[in-house]
């Protein structure tokens, strides 16, 4: 894999390293996504090549900010990387920051797996490590960071199945997962497991988790989530609409990484600032309200 940034900064030019400057999140953000065993320094940069990782940036010219940066610098970046690209097949290269891919190929992106290749290396876009990003979350970046870690390792996807379970006051259900760096408030549900079919695995999920009785939907969502620890590199999500009464759950399932299950009022997820599984649970949440379910099952993304 090949990383590459926008251009150096003051810090980085001065040190002769990539994302030098101390306030930086790229080499916490490498080591917590299992990129590296342990956390670099930027002067340790050429040690990555040990592990198969790479640096470059989309522009050469040193400026204190990427603000500073004209279209010109970016002449001939594309052909360059493509170059990069045919000689020395990476399987991913992993643009840090939109502006990185926009300064290349004057497009913006989305975060994430681009349609776009080079000489059959994927292209990935991770949000910006920079300070002035500062704005997002470090949970947030890491998540992504971890997107790009989890199809990197080629572990195999499992099947698993989620519900959005609904009460008749507009209620949503959801669980509190607990992992070693962050907290995240998801739809129940799991895996499904072989032999089993999707209405076998969302009936003993939810008797597992929620134990109360409930209506089968249709499926509106499809989700893959990836992760960067076990035998699997993530699992490919159906997510069914469930109805049920709106009793308390009493979950009979130990579970290692929930920790709590409880109904959430409609304001109390608006107002939630912290990480949703999906993480677009709001707006989602949103679109059904004005349009109901989708005739299609809808990929919600992370």
């Amino acid at each position: 894999m090949v990383f590459c940034g926008i251009n150096p900064g003051r810090w980085s030019a001065k040190a002769a390293a990539h994302f030098a400057n101390p306030r930086n999140d790229f080499w916490r953000l490498l080591h917590d996504a299992r990129f590296t065993p342990r956390l670099y320094e930027p002067q340790e940069q050429h040690e990555l090549l040990e592990l198969g990782l790479g640096l470059t940036n989309a522009a050469y010219r040193t400026t204190p900010g990427s603000g500073d940066l004209r279209r010109a610098d970016f002449e001939g970046s594309a052909e360059r990387l493509e170059r990069l690209a045919e000689e020395l097949r990476p399987e991913w290269i992993a643009f840090v920051g939109k502006e990185a891919y926009r300064g290349a190929f004057n497009q913006r992106p989305e975060l994430g797996v681009q349609e776009r290749r080079l000489a059959g290396t994927q292209l990935f876009v991770l949000p910006s490590t920079s300070p002035a990003n500062a704005a997002v979350p470090y949970a947030e970046r890491l998540r992504w960071f971890e997107e790009l870690s989890g199809r990197a390792s080629g572990n195999p996807l499992r099947d698993a199945v989620r519900a959005l379970v609904l009460d008749p006051d507009g209620r949503v259900l959801l669980v509190r997962f607990e992992f070693p760096d962050k907290t995240v408030w998801g739809l129940p549900g799991g895996g499904v497991e072989p032999g089993e079919s999707v209405e076998g695995a969302i009936a003993r999920e939810l008797q597992e988790e929620a134990g109360f009785e409930f209506e089968l939907g249709p499926e509106i969502w499809t989700r893959t989530h990836r992760w960067t620890e076990g035998p699997h590199g993530g699992q490919r999500e159906r997510i069914f609409l469930v109805t049920a009464a709106g009793e308390d759950p009493n979950p009979s399932v130990d579970d290692p990484w929930m920790e709590e299950i409880r109904w959430w009022r409609r304001e109390e997820v608006d107002a939630y600032d912290g990480l949703l599984g999906p993480r677009r649970l709001k707006e989602l949440l949103q679109e059904l309200d004005e349009h109901g379910p989708p005739s299609e099952p809808v990929d919600v993304g992370v």
